[in-house]
């Protein structure tokens, strides 16, 4: 057998009949062998989603054959789609405040193999000794410290540093500034946050400490893509864990970041390995 490299096909349109045969055909007839399919029929939207696992043998006549087929493929059913290989880390910019939990174990998880990213890039706006503990590497690290007056001339800088080092993805790991609805625009689809998520909504300052007042019985975290509704964008991932009376405030603040890290560890994850599909205000999450 050739060797034989592996890829992954996302893809959404209108459903109509034919589909599946016609994604089988594509592949079959650029000489690939599919290992993983999964699908998804939204009645309501009258919408297809589909996920694609499949190896293609190494050279680069097969993928630029592949790409063409699948292109006229799309063409004849209006897909909107993507192709990666599997092998490809995506290029990442992590963004943190003081709270570096979620920093240190997306940072974890991608030294042992578990994620699939290339951190391009570190953005704080507090200075590099608040996070003395915490071994970087080689990873690049920005201050950018944000006031009302220089938000504007920061958040160019981000910018020049996501499009620079053409990042794919931006992860908000607990940075606890707002982005501007013209930066959100031109980070749709590729920013992940994570927040806390209460019943009833507990906003502002001190999350836990008001949901202890309020003697909630769960608490959770929320991973979404960022939009211009802030903590409203499509939910990509969430979990609880159950409380009781005699947890205090720091036992909820304990247990609240154990989920936050790994609520956006698994949304990150799904991210790079292209499980999620936007649908409007949602999103199809093919979990493994």
């Amino acid at each position: 057998m050739p060797d034989m490299s592996v890829y992954i096909l996302t893809l959404r349109c209108v459903n109509r009949p034919g589909i599946v045969a016609a994604i089988s055909s594509t592949l079959f007839g650029a000489g690939c062998d599919i290992t993983e399919a999964q699908q998804f029929d939204a009645w309501e939207s009258r919408s297809f989603f589909m996920r694609v696992v499949f190896r293609m043998p190494v050279h680069a006549a097969a993928e630029t054959t592949l790409r063409d087929a699948v292109a006229t493929m799309a063409r004849e059913f209006e897909m909107h789609w993507t192709l990666r290989a599997r092998a490809q880390p995506t290029r990442t910019v992590l963004m943190v405040s003081r709270f570096d939990h979620c920093l240190v174990d997306l940072l974890y998880r991608w030294r042992i193999g578990e994620l699939s990213i290339d951190p391009v890039a570190i953005i704080a706006n507090h200075p590099r000794e608040t996070y003395a503990g915490i071994d970087f590497g080689d990873i690049a690290f920005h201050y950018l410290p944000v006031t009302a007056a220089t938000r504007p001339v920061q958040e160019a800088r981000i910018w020049d540093i996501v499009s620079g080092t053409g990042a794919e993805l931006v992860v908000l790991a607990r940075y606890m500034q707002v982005l501007s609805d013209s930066l959100v625009s031109r980070l749709a689809g590729r920013c992940i946050n994570i927040h806390h998520s209460f019943l009833p909504g507990f906003k502002g300052a001190r999350p836990y400490h008001q949901a202890f007042a309020r003697g909630v019985k769960l608490i959770g975290a929320t991973a979404h893509f960022v939009t211009g509704d802030l903590d409203e964008g499509p939910i990509i991932e969430q979990d609880v864990e159950r409380i009781s009376h005699a947890d205090s405030p720091d036992d909820l603040v304990r247990k609240g970041r154990d989920i936050e890290r790994r609520v956006l560890a698994r949304a990150v994850r799904y991210f790079t390995e292209c499980r999620i599909i936007p649908d409007g205000r949602k999103t199809i999450v093919f979990s493994a």
